[in-house]
């Protein structure tokens, strides 16, 4: 049995998010295709995914104990009083996301050194035991409340597999030899109480992340999966052995392939998760691309760090390095390999030793921000429908350069080929792009052309297409 389909059943109003558009709902839409063959229907998504998915970009903001000292290695245990922020404060850290086109953001609450930015008493190494605010504060608290006065999603980032305070390796107590032992099955009682804590007393997440994914009992590790699914039924697990609700996509160059699928292969045995999936070559590639006959839903994460160009590649802060600061017409790059190919954008934040997130940071995705509204605020025309063929009329012959195409993925992804034309004059279709795959959002670019009409041809596919929107804009 795979975890992830008991989450299916769970219904899409505990966490309601107005601003990422309506919901793909799967009672709105028709009953699931059959493909040829009698085989099972297509892999569908369940709510919580498609929120993911329609969400497109995130922030993972980095702040963790070792940027508050100054000192990076992985196995220091440093003394929790030296973590004291002095300016930090989440409205600085939100303030400005949403003008950037943000969604969804995500904190890392929980990080190598295995220091906790919540109220807990899992183990005395946390916020308790800071001067930051006399051991009162809670940055998770303050962070989900800042995400929900902005309407933005709340994610929790959340490790397992390093802790240094615990002298945990890849999952194992002892420096990763502790398998089996009674010391390992403490730590095991610590994460699920943890686990328990970060998803019931912050309210409806988008997102759990956990970093290098999770392991389960039967490997010799905590029970986390059911106390996800108990406490946050509409949120998306990100990973685990048997249930990998996203997938990362093989890369932090900012770039997913093309054609790029949402589905992925079940392993045998069940297995799923960019760890399994990684540890055949053949596999390995399907992060990139996903599978179009794959029979698991799991959509691709192309996350970078804000700083990550120019010989920079940081997810913490460090020193004079904005020259790393990526300019918006690069992250317009990564936008269109990225959202533009079926996938989500999440960029890292860093966030410095004051818990400030520079200026120079938040100019540069402003700026991005700002672009993306100009070239996709608002669409030249634009429809829906269903079957082979789709035709739009403009208003009147314009020159545009961009056409955006979604599939209701609610009914799973169905194109495999197709081709986009536009009328040029008379009878004449000039081909403007071509495809294979679409699923929550494929964004062709081309040559400025004048055109009265497009349309999409769709020449392959497993069931009848079903698209949810079919666009066109003039950005030059």
């Amino acid at each position: 049995m795979i975890a992830r389909r008991t989450l299916l059943k769970a219904g899409a109003g505990a966490l309601s998010l107005t601003a990422l558009g309506s919901l793909q709902a799967a009672e709105d839409s028709p009953p699931a295709p059959t493909v040829a063959g009698g085989a099972k229907p297509h892999p569908l998504p369940s709510p919580a995914q498609i929120r993911w998915q329609e969400a497109e970009i995130g922030l993972l903001y980095d702040f963790i104990l070792p940027t508050a000292v100054g000192n990076h290695n992985l196995r220091k245990v440093h003394d929790p009083k030296l973590y004291n922020p002095k300016s930090l404060d989440t409205e600085q850290w939100l303030d400005w996301a949403g003008d950037a086109g943000v969604r969804y953001a995500v904190f890392t609450a929980h990080h190598f050194s295995g220091f906790m930015q919540w109220q807990s008493d899992a183990y005395p190494y946390g916020l308790k035991q800071a001067a930051w605010k006399n051991g009162k504060g809670d940055v998770a608290a303050d962070f989900a409340e800042s995400c929900r006065k902005r309407n933005i999603g709340c994610g929790f980032y959340y490790s397992v597999h390093i802790n240094a305070y615990h002298q945990v390796w890849k999952y194992y107590v002892n420096w990763g030899k502790g398998k089996g032992t009674p010391e390992q099955a403490a730590y095991n009682r610590i994460c699920e109480r943890q686990m328990d804590e970060l998803t019931r007393k912050y309210g409806p997440l988008i997102q759990i992340w956990m970093d290098s994914g999770s392991i389960t009992p039967s490997e010799g590790g905590a029970d986390l999966v059911p106390i996800f699914e108990k406490n946050q039924p509409d949120s998306v697990f990100y990973s685990g052995t048997y249930r990998a609700d996203v997938r990362w996509v093989g890369n932090e160059s900012g770039h997913a392939g093309n054609p790029n699928y949402a589905t992925m292969p079940i392993l045998p045995g069940g297995r799923v998760g960019h760890k399994q999936w990684m540890q055949t070559p053949e596999h390995r590639k399907l992060l990139h691309s996903g599978d179009p006959n794959g029979n698991y839903w799991c959509p691709a994460m192309v996350d970078i760090p804000i700083r990550g160009r120019r010989g920079v590649h940081d997810w913490y802060w460090f020193p004079n390095k904005e020259r790393g600061i990526y300019t918006a017409d690069e992250l317009m790059t990564v936008y269109y390999n990225s959202v533009g190919r079926n996938s989500n954008m999440v960029v890292g934040i860093a966030v410095d030793p004051d818990g400030v997130v520079p200026q120079a940071d938040i100019d540069a995705m402003l700026a991005f921000g700002k672009e993306l509204k100009r070239r996709f605020g608002k669409a030249v025309a634009e429809t829906s429908g269903k079957g082979a063929a789709l035709e739009l009329a403009l208003p009147r012959p314009r020159r545009i350069d961009h056409v955006v195409l979604q599939e209701q993925i609610a009914q799973g992804e169905r194109v495999r080929e197709y081709t986009v034309e536009g009328l040029t004059g008379g009878d004449n279709w000039r081909e403007l792009a071509k495809g294979r795959s679409i699923g929550h959002k494929w964004i062709h670019r081309f040559d400025p052309v004048e055109v009265a009409k497009i349309r999409l041809r769709v020449t392959s596919s497993t069931a009848e297409p079903r698209i949810r929107r079919m666009a066109c804009f003039a950005t030059a």
